[in-house]
């Protein structure tokens, strides 16, 4: 069974650097994380890039979708000027830029496959092509994450041996099946949508409990009590000042 530690940087650090970025990976690991979690979505010519949105409006000075972009396009854009100017001038990351940091860092990682609609199995692939081909064999495997079962269902038949995280918002009544079709290996749940009860109902398909996005270190010793093996959090540091790892 996967080790997790009870803190990982949510899109790196994006409390305190621009999300989905290497700055904010180097800063969750400055900030002594040895996990992150990572978005992973396509460009219109296939080249799998770390991005939480469908559109680069927020996190760039672009407009538009990245399903609509070439990477060229993408590259051209800062991804760093508006979260705060002393970022000005960083790049949208490919993931295999990514995953070399991660590596260089000595760092675990959560894969989230996050597709452009119409997108989930092409994403999955091209994703877990990547990393495969890239993946160290002495290394541990990255967590493989994701809200669409599609994309899941590729890494079952395309990636078997790397764990999965079935991503849950609003719970389907069948997501214990859902979870036990899927082989998934742990259960990333909304916490603002869950309970004690909800949380104890998780633990015992006897599956790891990561809990997203907990930004309140108090809330977070909380959730640890009650069983759960992680949080993501935007503020890695002031999370560990509480959990410590």
């Amino acid at each position: 069974m996967i080790r997790f530690p009870r803190t990982i940087g949510h899109r790196g650090a994006r409390g305190y650097a621009p999300e989905n970025t290497l700055a904010g990976i180097r800063t969750a690991a400055e900030q002594g994380v040895c996990w992150v979690e990572v978005d992973v979505k396509l460009t219109r010519d296939g080249v799998p890039i770390l991005m939480h949105d469908d559109t680069v409006d927020r996190t760039t000075d672009g407009r538009g979708t990245v399903a609509s972009m070439d990477f060229a396009d993408l590259r051209r854009l800062d991804a760093g000027k508006p979260f705060g100017p002393e970022f000005a001038g960083e790049k949208i990351p490919t993931l295999e830029e990514t995953l070399a940091l991660v590596f260089e860092l000595g760092l675990g990682i959560n894969l989230e496959i996050k597709p452009c609609p119409g997108r989930e199995e092409e994403t999955a692939y091209k994703a877990l092509d990547t990393a495969r081909a890239l993946w160290p064999a002495d290394r541990p495997p990255p967590l493989i994450s994701s809200f669409e079962l599609p994309s899941l269902e590729v890494a079952l038949a395309h990636a078997p041996e790397w764990p999965r995280g079935y991503l849950i918002d609003r719970r389907p009544a069948d997501w214990a099946a859902i979870a036990d079709r899927l082989e998934a290996t742990t259960l990333n749940v909304n916490a603002r949508r869950e309970d004690e009860r909800s949380i104890a109902a998780y633990l015992a398909t006897g599956r790891p409990v990561l809990v997203y996005t907990v930004n309140d270190p108090a809330q977070a010793r909380r959730l640890i009590d009650l069983g759960v093996s992680a949080v993501f959090t935007d503020y890695p540091r002031d999370v560990l000042a509480v959990l410590g790892d």
